[in-house]
């Protein structure tokens, strides 16, 4: 059945703007258009809009996915297949970075000490075992332009630092903030600042923010990580986060 832009932004979890702006550039143009002018998505369209999400989320620019995506050689389902073995490691390494950051607020805490060398363990953007493959598919340009995106914040040692300290700030803000109604002005505030930090690093959708609250409650490890900087924070977060979402057109 087909679907028209308002039902496919809150499906996809991205604006109606986003939507026009992609059959504006030709990334995505709908199979269909009503005498009346309303843009009718196809399953095929909607299939096209999932990979889009995904390069997204694997920081390939509007230009490379729309590229790859018209190339006469693309196979969704190896696609898919390697986009989630990007995704995995992505995760691992992810996983990584939290634990240095823990080892890190025990060290300032004084309750351990870190050498410089494990300051930096987990922090390796250089190493992806999946990359080589995803060149020899999609080019070099598309791996490049990805990994550009997050090198420009961590291409040196004092950037990396700069990350941390950001991500220490941003979860004592939230921390502060954790007492408020999740759906108050000043909560939604921090959460949305939340928002546009973690998109900084790969394409959130809205429907994946909310999905990550609920993790933060769900995966014990998460909320003992978030809750060290406050009791409570990791549940309000998943509240305020899934608000956040559904504010944007997510259904809770």
């Amino acid at each position: 059945m087909a679907l028209k832009v308002k039902e496919v932004s809150q499906l996809a979890g991205i604006s109606v703007r986003t939507l026009h702006h992609y059959d504006e550039i030709g990334l995505l143009r709908p199979d269909a258009v009503t005498e009346a002018g309303y843009r009718m998505y196809s399953d095929h369209d909607m299939e096209r809009l999932q990979q889009i999400l995904f390069f997204r989320e694997l920081g390939f620019s509007l230009k490379e996915i729309r590229r790859i995506l018209d190339s006469p050689a693309f196979d969704r389902l190896e696609a898919l297949e390697l986009q989630r073995r990007m995704l995995e490691e992505k995760m691992a390494h992810t996983r990584r970075m939290i634990a240095n950051i823990d080892h890190s607020i025990q060290h300032a805490k004084g309750e351990v000490t870190m050498t410089n060398e494990q300051r930096f363990e987990g922090i390796d953007f250089t190493n992806n075992p999946y990359e080589q493959e995803a060149r020899e598919r999609w080019g070099d340009a598309a791996i490049d332009e990805s990994k550009r995106k997050l090198a420009r914040r961590t291409d040196t040692p004092e950037r990396q630092a700069e990350l941390r300290q950001e991500w220490d700030t941003r979860m004592s803000v939230l921390a502060e903030a954790r007492h408020e109604d999740p759906a108050s002005p000043r909560a939604q505030e921090v959460i949305g600042e939340w928002y546009a930090f973690l998109d900084n690093f790969g394409t959130y959708s809205y429907e994946a923010f909310a999905g990550l609250g609920q993790m933060y409650v769900q995966d014990e490890r998460f909320t003992k990580n978030i809750d060290k900087y406050g009791e409570g924070l990791a549940a309000f977060m998943c509240e305020a986060m899934g608000i956040y979402a559904g504010n944007h057109g997510v259904e809770g």
